[in-house]
């Protein structure tokens, strides 16, 4: 039973000595990558490898654009560069709304201080509601051609 350690003695491992290389070997093998690494001439290197790269993917990735867009006219569906305009159209229209709403606002507050009726108030919210009514209709109208050139474009 010599095989069984004592409280005094530890069990002989025949690796441990390749352990304890191993380890030396990659503690010296890691200082010397971090400071291969912290180098100003390893940043040049791996700038100029990047820069090959995307020089040599960029025809590459157009190539794949221009398939995917060629796929998506086949699927009858918009592509990006649709939806971005479609977006950019809906913000002009919003943003006009939003300015001839405070138009009518400064408007409607400008009339709220006259203290009587004037003989052509009645007239003027009258045709203030058709102005409303028609930007209602204008908005509609707008909303409704969007959609429409986007369908022709998606029917494409």
């Amino acid at each position: 039973m010599a095989d069984q350690p004592t409280d005094n003695e530890k069990r002989f491992d025949p690796f441990e000595p390749w352990r304890g290389m191993r380890d030396a070997y990659l503690d010296a093998w890691s200082k010397s990558m971090i400071d291969g690494v912290n180098s100003e001439a390893y940043a040049k290197a791996t700038g100029a490898m990047l820069d090959t790269y995307l020089a040599a993917s960029s025809p590459f990735k157009e190539t794949m654009e221009k398939a995917m867009l060629k796929a998506l006219e086949q699927l009858s569906m918009p592509s990006r560069a649709d939806l971005l305009s479609l977006a950019e159209r809906f913000t002009n229209i919003e943003m006009r709304l939003d300015d001839m709403d405070a138009k009518f606002d400064e408007l409607s507050a400008v009339l709220s201080k006259v203290p009587q009726p004037a003989p052509g108030q009645q007239e003027i919210e009258l045709r203030l509601a058709e102005l409303d009514s028609k930007l209602e209709r204008i908005l509609g109208v707008a909303k409704a051609k969007a959609a429409e050139q986007l369908m022709e474009k998606e029917s494409k």
